[in-house]
């Protein structure tokens, strides 16, 4: 097992080499297996928020400053030491043009922007997929021993013909519908502008090139820059409102947004979570063809794990 501590995050400036690296043809390393994933956890063991770039993300996705962690922040941290363990470890895909699918994310209480806590990352159940192969990133946060924040990103890596695994190929995913509007719930119809995946790039620290700019993003198959699904994620969030300070937010990212496009935001009201069996569903649509481009739900969690 190949495991490595950090003192703090990486910074953009220091991973650079990194990014550049990524865009080699690693996955077409035949001395690289895609049949098995580096038995690597990465760690930073006090990690103190940065207070300016948490002012910048709350800007950039609309969240309120209440002096707490959003929900979806630990997320867009981990991805700093995700890019360092898919470059540095044998990864077996190539970093530049992997496709964020599916997101899921749980706070055990709420998380003061003050803590000073500790992070790891790991990889896990890479499966067959229908376009390729989909692996996890599995991220921990924790405040002394407790758990206080754990969050699952799962990531395609599209080829022509899917790599032998022994691992069970994913199931379909299932179709989004758009919902009746719930009128006690959210719903907004808004622009997302062309520079988006650009902007939030700086912030989040992801310059995958899928978000970056059409010319970049069509050397990966798509015909224009893509918006980011963490950033699509914690806008609907943020437009909800006061999320439970324990609670569950699991997201499929269905078609992606094309940049510029205009987007509607239907959502539950948080008000019905009230026990462990409600739910809060989400979803946000193209504006003008109702194709589902995000389907989430909202669950009620125990505090303290």
């Amino acid at each position: 097992m190949s495991d490595k501590h950090y003192d703090a995050l990486p910074k953009a400036h220091t991973t650079y080499a990194n990014i550049v690296k990524s865009l080699l043809p690693i996955g077409n390393n035949g001395k690289v297996s895609r049949d098995e994933l580096p038995q690597a956890t990465y760690f930073v063991d006090d990690l103190h928020i940065d207070q300016s770039n948490l002012n910048d993300y709350r800007k950039i996705c609309g969240f309120a400053d209440d002096g707490n962690v959003p929900v979806t922040y630990f997320s867009v941290l981990s991805q700093a030491l995700q890019m360092n363990m898919m470059v540095k470890e044998p990864f077996p895909f190539a970093m530049l043009g992997l496709v964020h699918v599916d997101n899921s994310v749980t706070q055990y209480r709420a998380i003061k922007q003050s803590e000073t806590v500790a992070m790891s990352v790991m990889f896990d159940n890479l499966r067959d997929h229908a376009q390729g192969q989909q692996f996890d990133f599995v991220t921990t946060v924790k405040a002394a021993d407790e758990i206080i924040w754990e969050g699952t990103s799962t990531y395609l890596s599209r080829s022509k013909k899917p790599a032998s695994s022994k691992d069970k190929k994913s199931t379909p995913r299932p179709v989004a519908v758009k919902p009746s509007i719930n009128e006690e719930g959210v719903h907004s119809i808004f622009e997302v502008p062309e520079d988006i995946g650009r902007r939030y790039a700086f912030v989040s620290g992801d310059f995958n090139l899928i978000h970056l700019h059409p010319l970049s993003a069509r050397a990966f198959g798509f015909p224009k820059a893509i918006a980011h699904g963490m950033w699509s994620k914690a806008k609907c969030l943020a437009m909800m409102g006061e999320l439970p300070d324990a609670c569950t937010v699991e997201v499929s990212f269905k078609l992606p947004i094309f940049l510029p496009s205009e987007v509607e935001l239907i959502a539950d009201p948080l008000a019905q979570l009230e026990g462990a069996e409600d739910t809060c569903q989400f979803g946000l649509f193209s504006a003008k063809n109702d194709k589902p481009h995000l389907a989430g739900v909202i669950t009620l969690q125990d505090e303290a794990k």
